[in-house]
């Protein structure tokens, strides 16, 4: 199952109104938002993510903020994101993502950790389920969350780009450089 199947970033008028598509160590970023919060970063974006694009309005004065934070924390600089945020989910989804913006930079938790931050004890799976859903990864670092022995889990950018972002937080010098 490619990006496009797993994650689409369906274009409505209020939740995605402007987008742009910016370069990155992770290939091409796809970020969307209303005009007032982010509402999307796809990772590597497909062919029928990008097409949709024309549904919306490719505004670069309304991401510089965005692209300068990603342009950091790509260069090793930031390690926190200061960017208004539109997560539009379930409930629990939510508190999912309010966990995850939680987990400190270069550290990792389990699934069933999470679960447990969320009031939600042995539900792990569905917690990955809304990790998987989680419409802005890198800000709201989904990454950051992995199996209960280790294992890198799953990740929907990819698990090289885990695999990337995780040793660029860890400050392993082979990680990427920008």
């Amino acid at each position: 199952m490619n990006i496009a199947q797993k994650k689409r970033i369906s274009f409505d008028s209020d939740r995605h109104r402007y987008w742009t598509l910016i370069e990155s160590p992770l290939g091409e970023l796809l970020l969307t938002t209303d005009g007032a919060a982010l509402t999307g970063l796809s990772i590597r974006p497909s062919v029928a993510e990008k097409k949709e694009l024309c549904q919306g309005e490719n505004n670069e004065k309304v991401f510089s903020e965005a692209k300068r934070q990603l342009k950091d924390y790509f260069s090793k600089k930031r390690e926190h994101f200061e960017l208004p945020l539109r997560l539009n989910g379930t409930e629990f989804q939510n508190k999912v993502w309010q966990a995850l913006q939680t987990i400190p930079h270069g550290k990792t938790i389990s699934y069933g950790t999470l679960a447990q931050k969320v009031g939600k004890p042995g539900a792990s799976r569905a917690v990955g389920n809304a990790n998987g859903k989680n419409p802005i990864p890198i800000i709201v670092p989904c990454h950051r969350v992995i199996a209960h022995d280790g294992g890198i889990g799953g990740y929907t950018g990819g698990l090289d780009k885990k695999r990337l972002l995780l040793d660029l937080e860890a400050g392993r010098e082979d990680a990427f450089s920008w």
